[in-house]
């Protein structure tokens, strides 16, 4: 029975097809609208509270815990559709949480993988496809970069299909704008200094998560990059000036590193420009927000 098959057989109790999401924050309310109709939409989530509002939205809560693997085995037969949206743990270099799921994977599913463009590194402003060497410099990219491995591992024993999405820096017209930096005042690096950045408005990924589930090929990885090309502090300027706040101040490398979090720090210092070609070529997406800029002014 080949992959196509075995997904026709995963219908709920009310002749749709089950998907779950795992990890069901704004990206993943943003996706309930596309899917909803479709599937038949169970949403993980670790916080009771919170289910009420899945239910409202059109998901069907389900509890458990990726930090506790004895709360997830009801997942293994649950659907073998399967977003994967959650982060891992703040600490250490492997991803305990996906880990932990992929112990209980069902097989022959097809699964969609929200991972990172910082699994890069600093590519010195060099133009990135998705064949680059994987050069994760923080932990937070190391412990994405175990995460797609253990996902490549799975898929392949279980002849699964697995697509992997690099996503760099989320934004929307709203929630998702570097605001409080502006207001704060926080500095960015001089023009001469300055590092690319890659950005993706949240409806785009939103769609890109469901063409992927749908198109994507095994084993596969593809830059959620939108088409601008833009330094970091022209992102922040142009922000500021469509909110008419001030435009941060900038400082050399030396200065503004003791100035801002290590956090912060390695996003500031980490240069390189996303090639999107392969999402436009084999996934044959249009995106809705090509540019930052068009959706700022």
């Amino acid at each position: 029975m080949n992959v196509k098959q075995s997904l026709a057989k995963s219908s709920g109790a009310f002749g749709k097809p089950r998907l779950l999401i795992v990890g069901c924050g704004d990206v993943g309310m943003r996706l309930l609208p596309l899917l909803r109709q479709r599937f038949r939409v169970f949403a993980l989530t670790s916080q009771p509270t919170r289910c009420a509002e899945l239910r409202a939205a059109g998901a069907a809560p389900v509890l458990a815990d990726l930090d506790r693997p004895e709360t997830l085995a009801r997942l293994a037969t649950l659907a073998r559709r399967i977003v994967h949206l959650a982060p891992p743990q703040s600490e250490g270099e492997i991803d305990q949480r996906t880990r932990n799921l992929a112990a209980i994977l069902p097989e022959r599913a097809a699964l969609v993988y929200v991972s990172t463009s910082g699994v890069y590194g600093d590519c010195q402003g060099a133009w990135v496809d998705e064949t680059r060497t994987l050069a994760p410099r923080s932990a937070r990219a190391v412990r994405r970069v175990d995460a797609e491995r253990v996902l490549r591992a799975w898929a392949r024993r279980s002849s699964s299909r697995l697509a992997i999405l690099r996503v760099p820096g989320i934004y929307d017209g709203s929630e998702r704008l570097p605001l409080e930096r502006l207001r704060k005042g926080t500095p960015a690096l001089l023009a001469e200094q300055d590092v690319y950045t890659n950005h993706i408005h949240a409806d785009d990924l939103a769609r890109l998560i469901v063409v992927a589930l749908q198109r994507g090929l095994p084993c596969r990885a593809y830059n959620a990059s939108d088409d601008s090309s833009m330094k970091m502090g022209e992102y922040f300027d142009l922000v500021a000036d469509a909110l008419q706040l001030p435009r941060p101040p900038r400082l050399p490398a030396e200065e503004l590193q003791r100035q801002v979090s290590p956090m912060l720090w390695s996003f500031m210092s980490e240069s390189r420009r996303l090639s999107n070609a392969r999402i436009k070529a084999e996934l044959g997406v249009r995106l809705r927000y090509p540019r930052v800029i068009d959706v700022l002014r």
